[in-house]
């Protein structure tokens, strides 16, 4: 791992490159993933492919060989096309943004923020479409309202305070996994009003699974920390499901998300009461079912190298049940 005095060393000059190869027009940056990145990392590299493949499968037994090749195909263009944009995103600017960017419900859901009684947005998001342009959401804001982003740190030094330089630039503040709790209290003390994204579809560790939903054919495991973190504020909760209308072309669109429904505007007291009494973390539960149909409407868009389904719930319950029976404090029945 490099050291600090070197990532130091290493970070303008690693900044100035990214920004100059950014500056190329996107249709080049296309040109380059089709001719260069979709080959290598398809062809040449086969990089997770036998992953991917396996995902798919299981996800989609009910599609054929074909339909899931053509959908593996799809996605390894897509993700060609994620790493160009991603690259661009040193130095876009806000007119491209603007005309890239397409956030449908956003000044309402903003709007009901500053003049409401909530004091806060959660917005869930998968890791579906390019989630990084996502940080520009601060430019569509008239005032009144803080930003933030949670984040894993990455294993690299140098890349995180790359990547944490790149989702900063649009105003949205980087908030540390480990520091949400604590920042988002700061900012409740403050009275300040914030709308929060949550990436919350990737495999917690053994000891963050507290929660299990069923998603895509498999018992799956999500992350519960942004429910919790809610219910502590009074936070209101959206999904923001993502769409790709045209290639370098994202459509976002805010849907309240309430217990036991995907489409809030079908949602009541009583429906919410009872999808309640049913499971304790209902909002988890309206995430995953929306996350899943977002996914099965536009497959190729959802990051399928990520190694979702890598703990199963058979694994921690047998990892819990080997816990205590070893715990010294465990007694007999």
């Amino acid at each position: 791992m490099l050291n600090f005095a070197l990532v130091q060393r290493l970070l303008p000059l690693c900044r100035a490159l990214w920004w100059l190869c950014s500056l190329l027009p996107l249709r080049l940056h296309y040109f380059f993933a089709d001719v260069l990145i979709f080959p290598l990392v398809f062809h040449v590299l086969k990089y997770r492919r036998i992953l991917v493949q396996r995902q798919l499968a299981e996800a989609f037994p009910e599609r054929s060989q074909e339909e899931r090749a053509k959908i593996e195909c799809d996605f390894y263009h897509w993700f060609a096309d994620y790493i160009v944009e991603t690259l661009k995103l040193m130095s876009i600017s806000r007119k491209e943004l603007y005309r890239r960017m397409d956030f449908v419900n956003l000044h309402e859901v903003l709007r009901e923020l500053r003049e409401g009684e909530h004091q806060f947005a959660f917005i869930y998001l998968g890791h579906l479409g390019n989630w990084e342009w996502v940080s520009s959401l601060p430019l569509w804001s008239e005032g009144g309202v803080q930003f933030g982003q949670i984040y894993h740190p990455l294993h690299s030094p140098l890349m995180d305070k790359l990547f944490l330089h790149v989702r900063g630039r649009m105003g949205a503040t980087n908030i540390a996994m480990k520091e949400t709790l604590r920042t988002i209290l700061s900012w409740k003390k403050n009275e300040e009003k914030g709308m929060i994204g949550f990436i919350s579809d990737q495999s917690p560790k053994w000891e963050a699974m507290h929660h299990w939903c069923d998603f895509l054919h498999h018992e799956t495991s999500f992350f519960t920390g942004a429910e919790k973190i809610g219910k502590k504020v009074g936070a209101r909760y959206y999904y923001l499901d993502i769409t790709r209308p045209h290639r370098g072309e994202y459509r976002a669109e805010l849907i309240e998300l309430k217990a036991g429904f995907q489409d809030s505007s079908k949602a009541n007291e009583a429906d919410e009461a009872k999808s309640a009494e049913i499971s304790p973390y209902p909002i988890t539960d309206a995430y995953a079912r929306a996350l899943e149909a977002s996914i099965e409407a536009h497959p190729h868009l959802w990051l399928w190298t990520h190694n979702r389904w890598k703990r199963t719930k058979q694994e921690w319950e047998a990892r819990r049940a080997n816990h205590e029976s070893s715990s010294p404090f465990t007694t007999p029945s």
